[in-house]
């Protein structure tokens, strides 16, 4: 990632206007409430049903799992930035060994600090379910952007113009970047960039049916094998 990117000041970062955004050609990008008030409440039923069938069994025992393969939290928890660039905890299952380097280092082919069972629950995005919790918090949305860590958001907004319109709406589990195959390590600008690039795509042509067919693709990921994903 340091191959490409440059350092830049986080204060003049967190000052970027994201309210009324002003897109390329003096084009200004404003959330419609109704849209909102619509995706919020499918985001409450579809979590609700999610953690009553799915997570209700599967977190306790993913749970004994992690802890029978190695020491620490269930949990993980990392500072994102969401809709509004406003820092919230995201919440994952715990794949790595307690280390350092988590906010500023990405998971690479072959990273020792990942477990056994991280690898696993990495490969089948399994990790990612407990962010249904934030979906509740309201703190993230099913689907939408996908939230990068706080160092990284500093680095990326500095070689992508436009990178802070995709906090004008909030971040999702997972998203159209994500089921058109961009997962996993960020070694390339156009690693990134494409990321970046669908992510304001999704933003300006958002509908439920986009929704519902970025859900299905994801199902269809999760059974696909992802040479990225590590």
């Amino acid at each position: 990632m340091e191959k490409f990117l440059h350092k830049q000041d986080q204060s003049e970062y967190l000052s970027k206007k994201l309210s009324g955004y002003i897109g390329p050609g003096g084009v200004v990008y404003l959330t419609d409430p109704r849209k909102v008030f619509v995706k919020r409440l499918v985001d409450l039923v579809f979590s609700f049903l999610f953690l009553i069938f799915i997570l209700s069994w599967l977190f306790p025992l993913v749970a004994v799992l992690i802890k029978l393969d190695s020491s620490g939290p269930v949990l993980f928890k990392q500072l994102r930035h969401g809709k509004g660039n406003t820092a919230f905890w995201c919440y994952k299952f715990r794949t790595m060994k307690r280390n350092d380097e988590a906010d500023t280092r990405q998971a690479s082919r072959h990273d020792r600090r990942v477990t056994r069972m991280g690898k696993f629950l990495r490969k089948t995005s399994l990790d990612e379910t407990p962010q249904f919790f934030n979906v509740l918090l309201g703190d993230m949305s099913v689907i939408g952007p996908r939230p990068h860590a706080v160092p990284m958001n500093h680095l990326f907004s500095n070689e992508i113009n436009n990178y802070m319109f995709r906090h004008s709406v909030k971040p999702g589990i997972t998203g159209l970047a994500q089921v058109k195959g961009y997962r996993g390590e960020i070694l390339r600008f156009y690693d990134i960039y494409g990321r970046v690039r669908l992510d304001h795509f999704y933003i300006k042509n958002w509908s439920l049916l986009l929704d519902a067919k970025i859900l299905v693709w994801t199902i269809s990921a999760v059974f696909l094998k992802n040479a990225n994903v590590y």
